[in-house]
């Protein structure tokens, strides 16, 4: 069953789930016999963390041509180099890619458009965390949400058809969403037509660093929910996944002295390594099916989405939320591309 079709989580205390998460789950690796020759994958964000492990480990399955889309081409270089000298019968490349900026996300989807003959898997990786209020210039918008969600769903949308026209005939294109538990903890606001959901997240004194995150999380699985009306498992299999708390990554590097401690000694105590985290990556782009669309993986398994999205309140802040979505994006045609899309056509 599809997480749409799960019933939801009755798990009072999310502590339990977070216990269940990082100390009983046990990691699932790719069979031996799984080979990536001829196939093409991008990641976002895959020149440190997550996303470097992730990039060694499809490599290490002999994928063919790894793209590395990075905000930051000599930092993306430097650790295209160290896999090169790893992987020398594969090609990497670095693609520059602002997950900040609509017009460089439209800029690259154009490119893989017209340069790559092929297009098997897209890891989107890339993600902030803030513990400030950081404003886009180019879109007003905060910026956990920013990039989280509304440039993750831009580059989404906008991938569907190139995968869906680029994978091998009768081999769906796969796009794997990297979420979070922590999607679980809030629920969807209460919503008003009368008041904007989106712009109720750019005021700065009503910034919460962790609220944002995790919200920006809950806010992918409202996107998926949805998305699964528009786009079938045969064409592009759609997920999320959560790699858990993983000690050693970027994530929290803007934090203060006492914050980085604390977390160096939760992750020490807690922390999945990176090469675990990023196994929940492989899993879900390469080893899970079809069954895997639209669906929020956790430890390796297909869970159900927050549990607030099956409720009355939460369906119609699903729907204003997805309308909301829409009309930002609206100057990409991402209506018109999920029209394209839409299942049967």
């Amino acid at each position: 069953m599809s997480s749409k079709e799960l019933p939801p989580s009755t798990s009072p205390f999310f502590p339990n789930i977070f216990f269940y998460n990082q100390f009983r789950a046990k990691p699932s690796w790719p069979p031996a016999s799984t080979n990536l020759t001829g196939q093409v994958a991008i990641i976002t964000g895959g020149n440190a963390g997550l996303g470097y492990e992730c990039a060694m480990q499809l490599l290490s399955l002999r994928l063919t041509h790894l793209i590395l889309a990075v905000r930051s081409p000599s930092r993306g270089e430097a650790a295209a180099s160290k896999l090169r000298h790893a992987y020398p019968k594969s090609t990497i490349d670095v693609w520059p890619l602002d997950m900040s900026s609509y017009d460089s996300i439209q800029t690259f989807t154009a490119r893989i458009s017209s340069q790559l003959p092929r297009l098997d898997t897209v890891i989107l990786n890339a993600g902030v965390r803030h513990t400030n209020f950081l404003s886009v210039p180019g879109t007003g918008h905060e910026e956990t949400i920013q990039v989280n969600y509304l440039s993750t769903v831009l580059l989404t949308i906008l991938l569907l058809p190139i995968l869906k026209t680029k994978s091998p005939s009768g081999i769906p294109g796969r796009i794997t969403i990297i979420n979070a538990a922590l999607a679980l903890l809030p629920k969807l606001p209460s919503v008003d037509d009368d008041a904007p959901l989106l712009k109720s997240f750019d005021s700065p004194a009503q910034y919460d660093a962790n609220g944002h995150y995790c919200m920006s999380k809950l806010f992918a699985h409202a996107f998926l929910y949805k998305l699964v009306d528009y786009v079938s498992a045969d064409d592009v299999v759609v997920n999320l996944a959560d790699p858990a708390f993983v000690k050693g990554t970027g994530l929290i590097r803007d934090v203060n002295t006492v914050g980085k401690v604390f977390m160096a000694l939760f992750g020490a105590l807690c922390g999945r390594t990176v090469k675990v985290g990023a196994s929940t990556f492989v899993d879900a782009a390469v080893v899970k099916g079809k069954e895997s669309h639209g669906c929020f993986l956790m430890s390796w398994k297909i869970e159900p989405f927050n549990s607030s999205l099956y409720t009355s309140d939460g369906e119609r802040a699903v729907e204003q939320l997805w309308r909301e979505t829409m009309d930002e994006l609206a100057f990409a045609d991402v209506r018109g591309v999920l029209q394209s899309m839409k299942k049967g056509l």
